[in-house]
């Protein structure tokens, strides 16, 4: 099988498009344009007819530009509002204080607006069609960041409740902010998306028990509760909102360009709010002699980074580390070309931290279990953000020809 890929100049994103071809059968999957934009999910469609005929995808109105543009500021959200959690921990309470209902609230509409933007059919002709890349990728997933979330946590000596916490993130399935970084850094976009909705469904099931077999010589883990938890508010949405999109096609297609905006504000919001949560008990934690209250915001932050908070950050960065770098590494042990070796590096490498806090305080009596999936959320978008630029600048090697990989 081939796929021919063509991307316009990242910096006119509203201006991209991306064209997928397959040989067989005579049928040409197109991601939409809106994919273009820091989108926190997918875009399948499905045109039938020969790939050569294709139409001309119309121009997008100025609104929804402006929509994706500030869609695309996803890392700065979280950036900045980890900031302000930081110094001003109440400028969140008004959400906290109505959690954990609020933030599987947040999760579920999150994952509703992926499943509107989502055609089954599509989904599972594109993985009849590439089944050993997705399974390899999806196997990676559930492997490598499970295994690195343990070997990190007792590298550095976490309490038990900051190890579970990081057990956990390693154990949720791909960001979809993954696809958007996939396709910046020149990767293979339909294997990113597939590989994302493979892992979030399996997520029922592989999530829990992993969780449970790696987390559990810390605390006591249901992971009957955690996997219908996982299907409450991450698979059911999916499925209903793919519904309402073959059902009411004409709804669905007018509050789709809001998506995008709404699912990174309620992603960085639900980050913000848990990091905000432990920022109080993180500065009672910490063991300095108590701080004079004229000291200025720099001072500040470097006070409570030099504590434990700086441990949580410094596990979460190697955590995605080793997930870009062990993720390129096995795709190239496995044999596959350039394209694909990104996909899967950042696919691996970028969690579900949404999930990570939602399942952490919804299941977990200690808070501190949610702040290394809320820490993900600003320290792995960072991390993807940038690496999907260098790759932006670093041809593929096979960037001339179609990328293409043996299927058994």
């Amino acid at each position: 099988m081939s796929v021919s890929l063509r991307l316009t100049p990242f910096d006119l994103p509203a201006q991209t498009h991306l064209r997928i071809s397959l040989s067989r059968p005579k049928t040409s999957i197109g991601i939409s344009p809106s994919l273009q934009s820091f989108r926190n999910f997918p875009s399948i469609r499905c045109v039938h007819g020969n790939s050569e005929n294709l139409p001309v995808t119309p121009a997008k109105a100025r609104w929804e530009n402006i929509l994706s543009t500030a869609a695309s500021l996803y890392p700065v959200y979280v950036t900045v509002g980890g900031a302000v959690a930081c110094l001003k921990p109440s400028a969140f309470a008004w959400f906290v204080q109505r959690g954990p209902a609020s933030y599987s609230l947040s999760l579920g509409l999150i994952m509703l607006a992926m499943g509107l933007t989502l055609e089954l059919k599509d989904l599972i002709n594109l993985f009849m069609q590439r089944h050993f890349s997705i399974l390899f990728g999806c196997a990676a997933q559930y492997t490598i960041m499970p295994a690195f979330g343990v070997i990190v946590s007792k590298f550095l000596g976490l309490s038990p409740s900051l190890s579970v916490g990081l057990i956990l993130l390693s154990c949720c399935p791909g960001g979809t902010a993954s696809n958007v970084v996939t396709l910046i850094a020149q990767g293979d976009v339909p294997l990113s998306i597939v590989m994302t909705m493979c892992t979030t469904l399996g997520a029922v099931l592989l999530t829990p028990l992993l969780t449970k077999i790696l987390a559990g010589t810390y605390v006591p883990v249901d992971a009957v509760k955690l996997s219908v938890s996982t299907l409450q508010v991450v698979v059911a949405p999916v499925l209903l909102g793919s519904f309402m999109q073959s059902k009411f096609p004409a709804a669905v297609k007018v509050v789709t360009p809001f998506a995008p905006l709404f699912a990174v504000l309620a992603s960085s919001l639900l980050a913000c709010s848990v990091f905000s949560e432990n920022v109080v008990r993180l500065k009672s934690s910490m063991v300095a002699a108590p701080l004079p209250s004229n000291l200025s915001p720099l001072t500040y932050i470097k006070s409570m980074l030099s504590g434990e908070l700086g441990v949580v950050m410094l596990s979460v960065l190697l955590l995605h580390f080793a997930g870009f770098f062990v993720g390129y590494l096995a795709a190239a042990i496995g044999g596959f070309k350039e394209p694909q070796r990104r996909a899967i590096s950042i696919e691996v490498g970028m969690q579900n931290s949404s999930l990570g806090v939602v399942l952490a305080t919804a299941h977990f009596a200690s808070s501190m279990v949610a702040l290394p999936p809320a820490m993900s959320a600003v320290i792995m978008n960072i991390m993807g953000s940038s690496l999907g630029f260098v790759w932006r600048y670093i041809d593929p090697s096979d960037s001339k020809d179609s990328p293409k990989i043996v299927e058994n």
